[in-house]
């Protein structure tokens, strides 16, 4: 008798301290959506204690499945509510750290909820809750899955998320149809425009290709050099802002805003994961956090992801930045948005005349006041260069992709610090109009020049193995450009020499030569107008280098496009 009043004080024990994990996770987890977005004194503290009783509930509902599933009627939707909300955690930590391995850990537990089908039973519940986070997980499944470039598996869960809103319209006569079909419009539309180039094995295999930087990648110096020395320059912060109307989205990721996100970071070290828990193959928590102290840095600066963000959201992102970051670090904004420019401009321009890139195409109480008297009022959710000047007084690195881009051509430096602004063209060929719907083509060069060399090419396929010599030809190239560089660094500008100190500027830097190598190449770019620009200037010894040209045409004759370019010195002249 006395072992059963034992054992029923045990089962009440294990249920009421489920409970109290289970209240205490929801009420951390819930506590982290009430942390700014910016600044990084305090956050890590709170997601380490989140992460802390996270691990704790998922052991103890494995090590009492019995108990809970006899008293409590444990259902398998609510473990992989655990599990979801661990997968939201890592990738909401991904975000903080720029980390790009989280991603992975996110990643295997959104897969093992789909694997364990712990949402399966979601459509028989009366009301429909549960339903509704079976879509969000798939929403947010969908997100990691596109970011670690596992394409096959979006396309089986775009169809699965298909096959599910129709359920849940279906049995739920649900309002918010319109809302969810958006969304499979929004991600089948992304997926679509993100394939540029189709790259095959010679079994008609497709091959998923990474854009992320690999070390390999990435063109030294070798020899004395004369180029800047001194304490070096480090990318720390990175403000990422995409508001171009007609470019597809999904997720409040804009396709510029997605490429750029990849671009600065590193491959993902698959040896050395730095893992808080992970779900192991027996359904458990591996508690591995790592320390705090580690010497190793975070291989990757840190990034704010802003869509379509009004002037005083962009200005307190720009405020904490430009705050946090030390006296060697350096901020960059990218800016991927449609053109603001004055629709009547005075003899004598001032400040604000030449216009800047919208952030936000947001209609506020004043407009229609306004609407007659733009003449004398500037756009407000618009980002002119005078709004940066302020953080000039640090090391500030722009990249603007707009069609209004000159507009930051003759940037003011009033305190010294390096400070370059790299600038699409002002305008791309007809027949790659479509560039603004497909993610802009500078930012395309950006993120992979042989991507966009085949964009500005028209090749929509190509074999593996002509896109693996593709891609040492344009690691030639970069290297050779770099070299180029240090040959003419006594006309270059100490601004451009100060960021080639930094691995990722260095990638921007060289790859925007490259477009601009390609652009002026191509028959179908004619004139000044459809060249990249640079503040400061680069010198023309590093802009026509015949030996460059030559690297570039021979790419072309590889790719079997080489009459869609000049010959060398036939290119027209630029500014």
């Amino acid at each position: 008798m006395a072992d059963e009043v034992n054992n029923v004080l045990d089962e009440r024990k294990v249920v009421s301290e489920f409970c109290r994990l289970l209240e205490k996770s929801r009420l951390l987890f819930n506590s982290l959506r009430d942390l700014p977005q910016f600044g990084s004194k305090h956050w890590q503290t709170h997601f380490g204690r989140t992460f802390d009783v996270y691990t704790r509930l998922w052991k103890f509902q494995q090590q009492h499945r019995n108990i809970l599933d006899e008293k409590y009627s444990l259902k398998r939707w609510q473990i992989g509510e655990i599990a979801s909300k661990i997968g939201q955690l890592y990738y909401h930590y991904y975000l903080r750290t720029s980390e790009a391995n989280y991603l992975k850990e996110s990643f295997s537990f959104y897969s093992a909820i789909r694997e364990r089908a712990y949402y399966s039973q979601a459509s028989r519940e009366e009301k429909p809750d549960l339903m509704v986070k079976k879509l969000r997980y798939y929403a947010r499944y969908t997100v990691v899955c596109l970011l670690l470039n596992k394409m096959e598996l979006v396309k089986d869960i775009i169809a699965e998320l298909i096959h599910y809103v129709e359920e849940y319209v279906n049995v739920y006569d649900a309002e918010d149809d319109e809302e969810w079909r958006l969304v499979i419009t929004e991600v089948t539309s992304f997926v679509q425009a993100d394939n540029i180039v189709a790259v095959m094995t010679p079994d008609v295999i497709p091959v998923i290709l990474s854009h992320r930087i690999k070390a390999n990648e990435i063109p030294s110096l070798r020899g004395p050099t004369n180029i800047s020395s001194g304490s070096n320059l480090t990318l720390q912060e990175i403000i990422i802002i995409g508001n171009c109307e007609k470019q597809v989205k999904f997720s409040e990721l804009t396709l510029d805003m997605f490429r750029m996100l990849q671009a600065f970071e590193r491959e993902p070290d698959i040896d050395s994961p730095r893992t808080l828990v992970t779900p192991s193959t027996d359904n458990t928590l591996q508690d591995k956090v790592p320390s705090k102290d580690s010497s190793k840095p975070c291989p990757n600066p840190h990034k704010y992801l802003l869509y379509k963000p009004t002037f005083s959201q962009l200005h307190v992102f720009l405020s904490v930045s430009f705050k946090e970051i030390p006296s060697s670090g350096v901020l960059l904004v990218y800016i991927s948005g449609d053109a603001y420019t004055p629709s009547v401009k005075s003899g004598l321009e001032g400040q604000y005349d030449q216009g800047g890139v919208l952030t936000a195409n947001r209609k506020t109480d004043l407009d229609d006041n306004l609407s007659k008297r733009r003449n004398v009022f500037k756009e407000p959710n618009c980002l002119y260069p005078e709004d940066l000047v302020p953080f000039t007084r640090k090391p500030l690195v722009l990249i603007v992709d707009c069609p209004n881009s000159e507009a930051f051509k003759y940037f003011p430096n009033h305190f010294g610090q390096p400070l370059v602004c790299l600038m699409s063209s002002a305008a791309v060929p007809v027949a790659m109009s479509e560039s603004n719907r497909k993610g802009n083509m500078f930012t395309m060069f950006l993120y992979s020049p042989l991507v966009a060399f085949c964009y500005v090419s028209s090749i929509a396929n190509l074999r593996s193995d002509l896109w693996e010599d593709g891609q040492r030809q344009v690691r030639r190239i970069l290297n050779d450009l770099l070299r180029v560089i240090q040959d003419w660094s006594r006309v270059v500008d100490l601004s451009v020499l100060k960021i080639l100190e930094d691995d990722f500027l260095k990638m921007m830097l060289l790859r925007y030569i490259f477009c601009f190598y390609v652009t002026h190449l191509h028959r179908a770019f004619k004139g000044s107008e459809y060249y990249p620009k640079c503040f400061p200037k680069l010198p023309n010894e590093i802009l026509l280098n015949g030996g460059v040209e030559k690297q570039v045409l021979e790419l072309a004759s590889m790719l079997d496009v080489r009459s869609l370019f000049y010959e060398v010195g036939e290119a027209p002249p630029f500014d």
